[in-house]
């Protein structure tokens, strides 16, 4: 890593660090549910333009992602991308409770992935403020639906507008050490049980939706996975029946199965498909939708993507602190683009625990490293010599 680079990645995160945890304070306790982040897209739309840019630099756009673009060389070959997720996983629209000690920020979603958007955001402003020159047009994103059945339609849409255009994807999300580099893909179905019904005692003998949608569940577990490759199932959610004397009429599940393969998951499709057939029968419906499908790695590794990481790891262990690097398969903003063969991953920036959890928390101390850690990957497309920079002025609560 270029030494010049990691002093003003360090001496910007020290000096706006107040400001950084004040605007994490703000931010975490904005709802936004998969699918309704519009209040967070407007505050983040809003800061942008107050640190600096230009408003025809920033849209938000058909699917709620916040892009902020900025320009490269006129000859650039393409497009980097930096970007964070806005929506958490839990259904909140009131304000969402915040919790601090000495060292520690808690809320709902605080790590996954506010804290990581946070520095997204005041590294963007960097650049902005500094002017500094790039070797390609970036864009910098706060994008939506990453979480849970949102099913990453943010980043989906990104790709479908800009297709064939990005060269480099980097999204910012969980915690220090954890470096996601390559895509576990999922198929997720809702499947619904419907039957006759009846009383517990007058009707005993009809068939009953949660018995059915048991039967089903427990020859679900009972099938053999593709060995390939690790492919998991999991059963969610459970809904169904009225009162403890009535035979249930309706019962549904949340079902998904995942794998690093396509070809896994194609097979787990086939099975899925067999099973559900094997238990249709008179007087019991059931019925399947496909609510959410998340795309694995290609098959061949993207041209590129071996530096990436190579580069990525480097700034991890210097700016970031991290000893020990876990090299992740894992569900990201970066299956899409990986599923396309374009070089892409996901690196965590903050310390904390508990994510998909009410308690989670993060280390404040950490957004430092952080900051340092983000600033530095998207430094390394400036083209002004390293050794002509100088460490910059921030203004504090700019």
């Amino acid at each position: 890593m270029d030494e010049k680079i990691g002093r003003i990645a360090r001496a910007y995160a020290d000096e706006c660090y107040e400001e950084e945890l004040e605007l994490l304070r703000t931010l975490a306790q904005i709802p936004a549910p998969s699918g309704h982040e519009e209040r967070r897209a407007e505050f983040i739309r809003d800061w942008l333009l107050a640190q600096g840019a230009p408003v025809g630099a920033v849209r938000v756009d058909d699917a709620k992602n916040v892009i902020l673009s900025l320009p490269g060389p006129a000859d650039d070959d393409g497009i980097a991308v930096f970007a964070a997720h806005t929506d958490v996983v839990f259904p909140d629209t009131e304000p969402l409770p915040l919790a601090e000690s000495t060292t520690r920020l808690l809320a709902p979603g605080v790590g996954d992935d506010t804290a990581n958007l946070v520095g997204l955001l005041l590294a963007a402003r960097y650049l902005l403020r500094e002017r500094v020159p790039l070797d390609r047009r970036l864009l910098v994103v706060a994008n939506s639906c990453e979480e849970g059945l949102g099913n990453l339609a943010g980043t989906r849409e990104l790709f479908r507008h800009y297709d064939g255009q990005v060269r480099e994807f980097t999204s910012f999300d969980l915690y220090l050490g954890m470096h996601v580099v390559s895509a576990v893909g999922s198929h997720r179905w809702r499947v619904k049980c419907h039957t006759e019904g009846g009383h517990s005692w007058e009707n005993f003998g009809r068939d009953n939706a949660i018995e059915a949608l048991c039967s089903f569940i427990e020859d679900l577990y009972a099938l053999e996975l593709p060995t390939r490759a690790k492919t998991t199932i999991n059963v969610g959610r459970f809904v169904g029946g009225t009162t403890v004397n009535s035979i249930a009429e309706d019962a549904s599940v949340l079902v998904e199965y995942r794998s690093a393969s396509e070809e896994c998951l194609e097979e787990m499709y086939g099975k899925f498909v067999v099973l559900v057939e094997e238990h249709l029968k008179a007087g019991t419906r059931i019925d399947v939708q496909l609510i959410g499908r998340r795309p694995a790695s290609g098959e061949h590794v993207p041209e590129g993507q071996a530096a990436l990481i190579a580069r990525t790891d480097e700034v991890l262990r210097e700016l970031g602190g991290v000893k020990k690097i876990h090299h992740q398969e894992s569900s990201t903003d970066a299956n899409i683009p990986l599923s396309l063969g374009i070089p892409a991953h996901t690196v965590g920036t903050v310390e904390g625990d508990l994510l998909h959890t009410r308690e989670e928390w993060i280390e404040k101390d950490s957004l430092r490293r952080g900051l340092a850690v983000i600033l530095a990957l998207m430094l390394d497309h400036a083209t002004q010599p390293r050794d002509e920079q100088e460490t910059p002025h921030v203004e504090k609560n700019g």
